[in-house]
């Protein structure tokens, strides 16, 4: 526990700190270290703490204050991380928007969270204008110029309503007075993916940074020598709570690519020097389905860690052929403490691992299986809503109580997903509630259909869901992407697919409409947006494969 950054102070609580103070702590044990490398730059723990005191005094001198909203539209740059701290230090809240919303939803988060200013990339100019034109409450806009190079873009010319963050920097000095910021205090709006409708804004507070940070370090066995490695972009939670926040609690240093490319990954990895990876989603699968190399253990990565759990003979092969050891836990915006796998521990087939802990033992993380309507408790392999209890735990959603009372019940946590735990409280994913199929009676697990035809060779992605029967409840329908690479013309066929889920499955869960497309809509953490392939079409079954027309009987 001493090697991991937390208050000097031994009798207080060790999450228990703002986020400046966490900083503060951080940067005294390594000043001079390089903290991150990103965008072409390398910037030392301290070069960070003085821009970040820069930038909170810029902030200060335009009238932001405690609890004020900034809206962070910014790939991933060091302005980004001036910002965060800066504006934590401030007691405001960062508001980071996907770069890849148009208009439209980027107004709708400027609105939303009633943003007092906007920084945006120069690059995402043209969105940055039309959104803050539709937001009236917005009193500063400031752009940010392409790193390295001077603003040459019209945002910046004399007499335009947006100013120049670099030349704010440059004009500020330090942030002379810290306000009081509470380890309670929110820090950032982390606004969900929102597949079920608009995006809602996580209230993440101070405490859930540091703790989350210090959690990461200590699952991860993480040391000074360590070199993580993240090519998430800043708007996901993951690259906040552990690769960042873990950076800082270990002392070590962070590399930040662009965005994931699975053609690049291995060699941004191993110009890196990395040891620690961090994925989510699709990664690991599109990463096993890349060729083979002679060089596939050609790297220096001890761990990778990441969600959802794989099956065994996938992380078995993965293992081998990439020479790395791999860990995967249940977690989300609103709680960066769910359940993990332990290194070096004895782990169990396709489960996520236990509830995480934090190295202080007085951190109390529970995680149970409730009924979703009464919330009582249920006993072990009892299927139910996963829910969680801990000090790391969102303050609720910004500006909506009706979503908030549903989700934080009794101090718990209802996370939406069903899943089971066994006698040793390993925790098993089963679905997201709303992805639950009704079959013949029977209960289809969505993700079960999709890990069985994810397996197949040529099949790169999978999304199941369910279409109107005739007969009344539930068909199962399956979207899927083929491995790329492929000659044209080769790749999974829809009767190849019923008759390997019919060898895998039982009869009622294999899928009798198959429909094989490029690309699947996804959220900005990848996961796959149901609720568009179920809008697409009045009728979803029509314009697909029907195994039933097709004749295939399978029972």
């Amino acid at each position: 526990m001493s090697d991991i950054a937390g208050p000097t102070e031994p009798d207080r609580m060790m999450w228990e700190m703002s986020l400046g103070e966490f900083l503060d702590e951080a940067v005294a044990r390594n000043p001079g270290k390089v903290l991150v490398e990103i965008a072409g730059q390398k910037i030392t723990y301290e070069e960070i703490h003085e821009r970040a005191l820069q930038t909170a005094e810029v902030f200060r001198s335009l009238g932001v204050g405690h609890g004020d909203r900034v809206c962070l539209f910014l790939p991933n740059c060091p302005e980004f991380l001036y910002c965060w701290f800066g504006l934590s230090i401030l007691g405001a809240i960062g508001v980071p928007i996907n770069t890849a919303y148009k208009r439209d939803e980027t107004a709708y988060i400027l609105n939303d969270s009633q943003a007092v200013a906007f920084v945006a990339h120069e690059s995402l100019t043209p969105v940055a204008r039309e959104a803050a034109g539709l937001a009236p409450e917005l009193r500063h806009r400031l752009s940010v110029a392409e790193t390295g190079s001077p603003s040459t873009d019209p945002v910046n010319s004399p007499g335009s309503e947006w100013l120049s963050f670099g030349a704010a920097m440059a004009a500020s000095g330090a942030l002379a007075s810290r306000p009081q910021v509470l380890p309670a205090d929110i820090s950032m709006l982390g606004y969900t993916s929102g597949t079920t409708g608009n995006p809602k804004g996580v209230q993440v507070t101070h405490q859930m940074y540091v703790a989350a940070g210090q959690g990461f370090a200590h699952w991860t066995q993480a040391t000074t020598g360590d070199r993580f490695f993240t090519c998430l972009p800043y708007y996901h939670a993951n690259i906040q709570y552990y690769s960042t926040m873990g950076t800082l609690a270990a002392g070590a240093t962070l590399i930040v690519a662009d965005r994931f490319s699975a053609s690049r990954f291995w060699s941004q990895v191993k110009e890196a020097r990395a040891t620690v990876v961090n994925f989510i989603g699709m990664m690991m699968p599109v990463l096993a389905k890349q060729p083979g190399s002679a060089d596939d253990k050609d790297n220096l990565v001890r761990l990778f860690y990441g969600s959802p759990a794989f099956s065994p003979e996938f992380l078995q092969g993965f293992q081998d052929r990439f020479g790395t050891d791999v860990i995967v836990g249940f977690g989300m915006t609103e709680t960066c403490f769910g359940t993990i796998e332990r290194i070096g521990t004895p782990r169990r087939p396709n489960s996520s691992g236990q509830s995480r802990q934090h190295p202080d033992p007085r951190f109390s993380n529970q995680v149970r299986i409730s009924d979703a309507e009464t919330g009582e408790a249920l006993g072990t392999r009892q299927e139910g809503e996963i829910t969680i209890k801990n000090p790391a735990t969102m303050a609720g959603y910004w500006r909506n109580q009706e979503q908030t009372s549903q989700s934080l019940r009794d101090g718990w946590l209802y996370t939406g997903d069903l899943g089971w735990m066994d006698d040793d409280g390993f925790l098993y994913f089963v679905d997201r509630k709303k992805d639950i199929i009704r079959r013949r009676g029977e209960n289809i697990s969505s993700q079960e259909v999709e890990d069985v035809i994810k397996s197949h060779p040529d099949v790169l992605d999978c999304a199941a869901i369910a279409v109107p029967s005739e007969l009344g409840e539930d068909e199962v329908k399956v979207y899927i992407t083929p491995r790329p690479g492929l000659e044209p013309g080769v790749g999974p066929k829809p009767e190849d697919v019923v008759y390997w889920c019919a060898e895998r499955l039982a009869y009622f869960k294999v899928p009798r409409y198959v429909e094989i497309r490029d690309e699947l809509p996804r959220t900005p953490s990848l996961r796959v947006r149901k609720d568009l392939l179920r809008q697409e079409r009045e009728d979803p079954t029509q314009g697909c494969f029907d195994r039933e027309a097709a004749g295939i009987r399978i029972r």
